[in-house]
């Protein structure tokens, strides 16, 4: 570290280490300040969300904060004063911060979107950033190291993943929605699937469709819609659940599972035709489930004799008064 442009207080030592490897999650929070003989303050963790995390060695846009940071200890709370030259990306740095944790943006200008991405050209759309990329200043960032997790510590974020990492982590999400149903608690197991389809969704859109990695993704994508649906049918979410099994009869039409599932919600959402529909065609194509029809199709029977006799009661009461 340059000892000219950037200057350690040490405030409260730390316990350990502060040589930590690419890969170390850190969570701390940091307060950033002018250099002032009343400093201004710019940022301040601890009135945000929550504390920043940063994952080492991955390419983090504030290089010299995260040299500072890896001089620290666990539990350390330090402040360096560093100099304007090495500081010209804190501005953006400190959009994307405020972006992602802070719960109060009641500074923030409206500005015109752009597709592509706001630039500097057009303001960060907080006025002290935009004056800060105007005039640079040296600032005082005061870290506290909060939590340090090794390497394979801790479970990494999705964006974080190789690509090898990214896909096996779909079927063992899947592995832990199924040991979540079995336990009975289907709300829970909704969840890893739900987190299981978005992360195929995001691996999808890389590739074209049709293709054969879109195809073989695609493909994985099948049995978690009908684990899905499921948990949606026990949880009344019946219209969404049809919703799924649909997506999976488009591409497998003599798929049973999907066929039981999404007539068993039509019966509950009352729609007797699609009901009937597909609760025949699968006990056409699996007698072992015939029986399971068979119940949901005398239920859908009973459900509109009662309809019928509401009718005709309603009627008769119209024409009688």
């Amino acid at each position: 570290m340059d000892e000219k442009l950037i200057k350690k207080k040490l405030i409260h030592p730390g316990k350990g280490s502060g040589d930590h490897s690419d890969g170390t999650k850190i969570t701390f929070h940091i307060k950033t300040e002018t250099c002032e003989e009343e400093p201004k303050v710019i940022d301040d963790s601890k009135l945000w969300k929550e504390p920043v995390e940063l994952l080492l060695g991955k390419k983090f846009k504030l290089e010299v904060l995260e040299a500072c940071i890896r001089t620290m200890a666990p539990g350390e709370l330090s402040s360096f004063t560093i100099d304007k030259v090495l500081l010209a990306p804190y501005p953006l740095v400190s959009k994307t911060l405020r972006d992602a944790y802070s719960k109060n943006k009641i500074n923030k200008e409206k500005k015109p979107h752009h597709c592509c991405g706001m630039g500097l050209k057009e303001g960060l759309g907080y006025p002290d950033l935009d004056e800060l990329v105007k005039t640079p200043k040296d600032l005082r960032f005061t870290i506290e190291i909060l939590k340090v997790a090794g390497v394979g510590s801790y479970e990494k974020e999705f964006w974080a993943m190789t690509e090898e990492e990214r896909l096996v982590s779909i079927p063992a999400l899947k592995e832990e929605g199924n040991a979540l149903y079995k336990a009975g608690d289907h709300e829970a197991a909704c969840k890893k699937y739900s987190e299981a389809l978005g992360r195929l969704e995001q691996l999808m859109l890389r590739e074209k469709p049709g293709d054969e990695e879109w195809v073989k993704l695609n493909d994985m994508k099948m049995p978690l819609l009908l684990n899905f649906a499921q948990c949606q049918i026990l949880q009344g979410e019946y219209y969404s659940a049809i919703e799924h099994c649909s997506t999976v009869l488009e591409k497998q039409p003599e798929n049973v599972k999907a066929l039981y599932r999404r007539g068993r919600a039509h019966v509950e959402v009352f729609s007797p035709d699609e009901a009937r529909r597909d609760l025949e065609k699968a006990a056409q194509l699996d007698k072992s489930i015939a029986p399971s029809c068979r119940k949901l199709l005398a239920q859908l029977a009973k459900m509109e004799e009662e309809k019928n006799m509401l009718d005709k009661s309603a009627y008769s009461k119209l024409f009688s008064s």
